[in-house]
């Protein structure tokens, strides 16, 4: 059952692992996914100037390495089946598990076309004082068969104004390092998601990889983000996610715009 649908909007409350299943295969023209990373287990982080617990839910939890392995295992799976021929994917995440959705994403045959580093300008520094502070995520971005054309709007990466990026020059390729600050107040007046992606994000993403009236995944949807700019730029989407509240977010937002 959808748990909303408007337009070219479409939630469904439910368990990734298994709606995924559901979808017909060579449906979608791209996923967005940005699973959970399983770091709510005791660490903490900075938000404000202030040391926070980084627990984010339960759905944020994992008892092993196994665990997650197989977690990542199943939905990447179920992914390449209901992308069509030409269709592509992209991952996002840090260190906690992109490498794990890298090497299955090998072993499925998905053909990775490139890894982007998301630098964030104004990260929240490292109170221990005893790492590197975290400033960056991993994108990685992999089409669905190994020789079927994907989607590339070259010259829109090219000669599009990226404001706020000084990585990228005017009239000059698009590189793997993208300078994007991370989400803004204003895209949280109705509330935040733990780990919320500024619509800046979504956007070069979207309009690099899709073309106007295509069809969006999002199998961890989140505050909805990618179904937000998705709809903006004239695409369909549907979302998916296990948490009530993070989906009446989405719909508030939705609504908003």
């Amino acid at each position: 059952m959808k748990y909303f649908s408007s337009k070219n909007f479409t939630l469904y409350k439910d368990d990734s692992l298994v709606l995924l299943k559901k979808f017909p295969s060579d449906k979608f023209d791209l996923i967005f996914a940005d699973p959970p990373y399983f770091l709510s287990n005791g660490t903490f982080s900075c938000q404000n100037g202030k040391m926070v617990d980084v627990k984010k839910g339960d759905w944020d939890m994992s008892n092993s390495l196994d665990e997650t392995y197989q977690f990542h295992k199943t939905w990447l799976k179920e992914c390449k089946r209901i992308l069509k021929p030409n269709g592509t994917i992209w991952v996002s995440g840090t260190y906690h598990s992109i490498y794990q959705c890298g090497i299955l994403m090998q072993e499925l045959e998905y053909r990775i076309l490139n890894d982007i580093a998301w630098f964030k300008p104004n990260a929240s520094p490292n109170l221990s004082c005893r790492f590197f502070t975290a400033s960056h995520e991993t994108l990685i971005w992999a089409r669905k068969e190994q020789k079927k054309p994907h989607i590339f709007n070259y010259n829109k990466m090219k000669e599009g104004k990226w404001e706020g990026d000084s990585l990228k020059k005017p009239n000059k390729q698009m590189r793997s390092v993208w300078e994007i600050k991370t989400t803004p107040q204003s895209e949280k007046i109705f509330g935040k998601h733990p780990t919320q992606k500024p619509k800046e994000l979504l956007k070069r993403i979207i309009l690099a990889s899709t073309n106007k009236g295509d069809l969006i995944l999002d199998p961890f949807t989140g505050s909805s983000t990618t179904g937000l700019v998705a709809v903006e730029y004239d695409r369909k989407f549907i979302g998916i996610d296990k948490e009530k509240e993070y989906l009446d977010l989405s719909i508030q937002r939705y609504k908003n715009i």
